[in-house]
């Protein structure tokens, strides 16, 4: 299933309005770059998929062996490092916390289906990113 997603740069700072055909989000970049800092960056919302991806995974595969948990807290970073070769090797690390009354082995089976979520599969896969054609 193809993914479309549409942006609009608008002048003020790096605003850019991002929207999949029916929601729409704000991305931007912080003032110290000359930005507005009125949304997420670009590297926020990559790392915001991923966490989002991981959550709704633990969510899904509770409700799929009916475990009962209450709220599913995800925090991530990154650290991106600049090759000799102008290529970047980049790092993400994660922890999940879950409430509710969960055996620790129903804990890490969960945090075990979450680190093998759809977007970190993507992410971990193989990508081929074409350049940009001209938009008519």
């Amino acid at each position: 299933m193809a993914t479309e997603i549409n942006i609009k740069n608008i002048p003020t700072g790096y605003q850019s309005i991002i929207s999949n055909g029916k929601h729409t989000i704000v991305g931007d970049e912080p003032l110290k770059v000359k930005g507005t800092d009125l949304g997420m960056t670009p590297t926020e919302l990559v790392l915001a998929g991923i966490s989002m991806c991981k959550v709704a995974t633990i969510r899904n595969v509770a409700r799929r062996h009916r475990i009962e948990i209450e709220d599913v807290d995800a925090q991530l970073s990154q650290i991106a490092r600049k090759n000799a070769d102008g290529s970047f090797t980049t790092e993400v690390n994660s922890a999940i916390k879950i409430s509710g009354n969960i055996t620790e082995e129903q804990k890490s089976m969960l945090i075990q289906e979450a680190d093998n979520c759809y977007v970190t599969r993507l992410i971990k896969g193989e990508w081929t990113i074409h350049d940009s054609t001209d938009l008519k």
